[in-house]
């Protein structure tokens, strides 16, 4: 702050010095700035859309699905298997694909301990991605 002493009759004015005000706020600006860009953002999502007429195809046979049934029975593609044999079979079929995709499909009736022991079970056979199919999305049953 500043005292101005004189030209007024009634005594001393002070007059606010807004400099060192105008440098903080152009500090605060600048450290806004550099924090700004930072914001962590979360995992890449697909969402999916509901079928067009000028939707491709359904899946091609290549597609594996894995489903998990209501009493602990699983299937790869409809074609029966047992836990202890699922690793090895998803292995020999993903041995020579280049696109290391499948899904797991687990019924209303299912628990979610078998679909993650499905899930865990086909990440183990070097599968990369794996979806999950709702019961909404199939006509099987």
């Amino acid at each position: 702050m500043g005292m101005d002493v004189g030209a007024n009759k009634k005594g001393p004015v002070s007059d606010p010095n807004v400099v060192p005000l105008i440098d903080v706020l152009l500090v605060l600006i600048i450290i806004f700035m550099v924090i700004a860009p930072k914001v962590p953002t979360g995992l890449p999502t697909v969402i999916p859309q509901p079928p067009t007429k000028s939707s491709p195809p359904p899946p091609e046979p290549s597609t594996i699905v894995v489903q998990v049934t209501h009493g602990g029975k699983v299937t790869i593609n409809r074609d029966p298997s047992d836990w202890n044999a699922l690793g090895a079979r998803l292995s020999d079929i993903f041995e020579k694909r280049a696109d290391k995709v499948a899904f797991v499909n687990g019924g209303d009736d299912v628990s979610f301990a078998e679909v993650a022991r499905a899930i865990d079970i086909m990440r183990g056979a070097g599968i990369e991605h794996v979806g999950l199919i709702t019961s909404g999305t199939t006509s099987e049953e």
